[in-house]
């Protein structure tokens, strides 16, 4: 595979390098080359490709199998602990997102945090601090992946809704009437 990867980019080298090059120098006395002429320009004679013909293709060797950690036992559940399902919060700045998995998270498994559809990142501990929360209804789920980005386990949706003060309210410390 290398060896004809390599054979493919001497193959273009050499095309790009037939036609002729011209080199000058600017005001400035900065060289340029290219391979359209310019006023000044002299042509330049380059030296052929250097090429190389393989005697024999070695033999192929198979990649190492990547280590694995045992996989354990399969997880029964995972659930989303907090925030609960139709949770409502006022004036929320952050909000603790907390996984769980039975059995507990298996060395070199990963939590990934999905809100409204959208990954938010990895878990680490089962535990996801957003910040800042947008007011509105939002769905949120979880996903177990192993090492090799194989989803193990998903999370039943949890929905929860963030109210925010409006600024147009009456009683709004921030702008009083």
């Amino acid at each position: 595979m290398r060896t004809a990867l390599f054979a493919l980019i001497c193959l273009g080298a050499a095309a790009a390098l037939a036609g002729p090059v011209y080199k000058w120098t600017d005001e400035n006395g900065v060289v340029h080359y290219s391979d359209q002429p310019h006023p000044d320009a002299q042509k330049v004679q380059l030296a052929p490709a250097q090429t190389y013909k393989s005697t024999h293709a070695p033999a192929a060797v198979p990649a190492p199998e990547p280590e694995s950690a045992p996989a354990g036992p399969p997880y029964r559940n995972c659930s989303v602990a907090q925030p609960q399902d139709q949770q409502e919060f006022a004036n929320l700045e952050q909000l603790r997102i907390v996984i769980f998995t039975d059995p507990s998270l298996r060395p070199g498994d990963q939590i990934f945090v999905i809100m409204d559809g959208t990954q938010l990142g990895n878990a680490p501990g089962g535990q996801y601090l957003l910040n800042p929360v947008e007011r509105g209804t939002h769905t949120l789920q979880a996903l177990v992946k192993d090492g090799s980005g194989t989803m193990v386990c998903q999370t039943q949706g949890v929905t929860f809704s963030v109210h925010q003060p409006s600024t147009q309210n009456p009683v709004n410390p921030v702008r009083p009437r």
